[in-house]
Parts: C-alpha cells; sequence; structure tokens
C-alpha cells in the first residue's frame, strides 16, 4: 500500500443539489462526504449543481470528513465539473467511467493546472478511480497505477452489470470485484465496495453480514446511499476489540520468540509464521490509524 493512505471507511453520497442532504451530511458520522455531480443529479440540473460545489463542501466538512467531488462523463462534462471542484475544501475526486491510464493521466493535467491556477499545493487533490465498463476492466491493473493522486478504486456494480448484461447482484459482480480487490493491492491503493449492491437497504442485520462478508474479501471502505448504513460500515470496516487484542498478543510473543532465534511458534493450536505475523502488523496499523481520525474527528468538533 502507498504510505499514508486516507481513512476512509464509509463514503457517503449527498447529491449536491439537494439542500436538505447537503444540510445534514456533516452529521452522519461518515468519513468522506461524496458530494455527487452524476447520477443523482438530472442533465438539466449538472450546470446549477456544479457551481453549488465550493461552498458545499466548506460545510459538509465541518465536523471533521473529507469531500470528495464524484464528477461526470463526458470529458465536456468533466472539465467544467472540475472548473468548480478544485478547491482548498475539496480533498479528492471521484473519476467516473475511466477507461484507461491515459484518461486518468489526462484528468490529473487538468487537476494541476487547476491546482496551480488557485494556489494550491501540487497533489491536494486525491483520486478515487471507478471503473464500470467491461473494456475498461481489462486494463484496471494500469490505470490503478496511471496517477500519484490515486488512493482508492471502485467498480461501479450497477453500471458494470448494465455494461456487462449482468444483474448487479453478489454473485455475478463477485469475480470483478475481487479482480479489482488484487489489482488495487497490487496498485498500493484502497479497494473501495461492497461484495453485493449498495441499492439495497432496509434490513440491517443482512447488510451488516454483507458488509462484514465484504471486509473478509479484502474492501477497505465502501460508498453509502443512506444515513443508516454509515454507523454499520463504520464498525465492520474497524478491526473489533478481539482482533486487535489477538494482534497484539501475536506481536508480542513474536518478539519475544525472535529473542529465541525461532521464526515460528505456536498459539492456541496453531502455527504462527511470518503471513500470520505481518497480518497482525497490519492490522494494528490500520487500527491506529482509524483511531487517529476519530481522535481528529472529535478535536474539530470540540474545536467548533
Amino acid at each position: 500500500m502507498k504510505p499514508n493512505l486516507p481513512v476512509w471507511r464509509s463514503l457517503m453520497y449527498c447529491p449536491v443539489n439537494v439542500e436538505k442532504y447537503v444540510d445534514k451530511a456533516h452529521t452522519r458520522g461518515a468519513d468522506l462526504i461524496n458530494l455527487d455531480l452524476e447520477d443523482s443529479v438530472p442533465p438539466s440540473e449538472k450546470a446549477h449543481a456544479r457551481t453549488l460545489v465550493e461552498k458545499a463542501a466548506a460545510r459538509v466538512r465541518q465536523a471533521g470528513a473529507d469531500v470528495c467531488v464524484r464528477i461526470n462523463r463526458p470529458l465536456s462534462l468533466a472539465v467544467r465539473d472540475l472548473e468548480h471542484a478544485i478547491c482548498p475544501d475539496v480533498d479528492a475526486i471521484a473519476c467516473t467511467k475511466v477507461d484507461s491510464a491515459s484518461h486518468v493521466k489526462l484528468l490529473d493535467e487538468l487537476v494541476t493546472e487547476l491546482e496551480e491556477k488557485r494556489g494550491m499545493s501540487n497533489g491536494h487533490t486525491m483520486f478515487n478511480v471507478m471503473v464500470e465498463t467491461a473494456d475498461a476492466f481489462f486494463r484496471i491493473h494500469e490505470i490503478v497505477r496511471a496517477s500519484p493522486r490515486i488512493v482508492g478504486c471502485m467498480i461501479g456494480g450497477e453500471d458494470f452489470a448494465l455494461d456487462n448484461n449482468m444483474q448487479p447482484t453478489g454473485e455475478a459482480l463477485f469475480y470483478p470485484k475481487q479482480h479489482m480487490i488484487i489489482a488495487a493491492n497490487a496498485g498500493g491503493v484502497m479497494p473501495l465496495g461492497f461484495i453485493d449492491s449498495v441499492a439495497s437497504f432496509g434490513d440491517w442485520d443482512n447488510f451488516r453480514k454483507m458488509v462484514r462478508r465484504s471486509r473478509d474479501i479484502g474492501f477497505m471502505g465502501a460508498g453509502c446511499i443512506h444515513p443508516g448504513q454509515v454507523t454499520i460500515v463504520n464498525e465492520e470496516y474497524t478491526p473489533a476489540a478481539e482482533e486487535v487484542e489477538y494482534a497484539r498478543k501475536v506481536i508480542k510473543l513474536d518478539q519475544e520468540a525472535a529473542a529465541t532465534g525461532r521464526g515460528s511458534w505456536s498459539l492456541d493450536g496453531k502455527m504462527i509464521d511470518i503471513p500470520i505475523i505481518v497480518r497482525a502488523q497490519k492490522l494494528i496499523k490500520r487500527y491506529e490509524a482509524i483511531k487517529a481520525r476519530e481522535a481528529k474527528t472529535l478535536a474539530v468538533k470540540a474545536g467548533k
């Protein structure tokens, strides 16, 4: 993984042109607010919606969340969206329907010019790349390496299923999403999403089970389309207390074993060797990054 990746367990979508959603977005507890200019905004509203981004970004980040703007495709719309979205209060761009590394590089060039024009530091704006077509899928390994701005990758399940004449079910999307997870890890970026469709909500017990399974196969965070999903996603994409306790025990006992020249040993009837030790170290690093993010959010709230 790239160093200093952000902690984005929950990425809550918020149509930037719907005031009641913008007004409440900072109260939902999401790690990142996705101000949407794409699918949740009808074509007749897009020109007006992009003019709302800068002020909305300052509002939705007031409780400590990061802010991302989901831009449109084709390029003619993307350029106009970026002209309004690149500002200090926007941390990232969700690049929709990415089709190649050259596509990402073009967006990177546009963003770099806008950052320079606005006196922002080069690289301020991160990218979350969204692969949503069959054609792009087979270039995903190149896409995730196309820009140092990229910190996350997703399969846009509904559009991907449509492009492949699939139903957007967990069974149909399992292979492409698992492939994306492997490609994201190979490129050092966060695999984001769920193993099943995000469109279903209401049965919270089943939703929690689905999120837990998603984390088990390698996802690090996911988009939320309903505020009720945020708490569950944050909880399930955070290592549980018993996992943290076990990982710390593994690390401690490994240090003791290493002092006696042993590289493998047993714990509770299970052999412990390098992969398990490294997994424990990664879990603790992830847990500490999450706790640091939560502490920062509390500090922002306390300072208001």
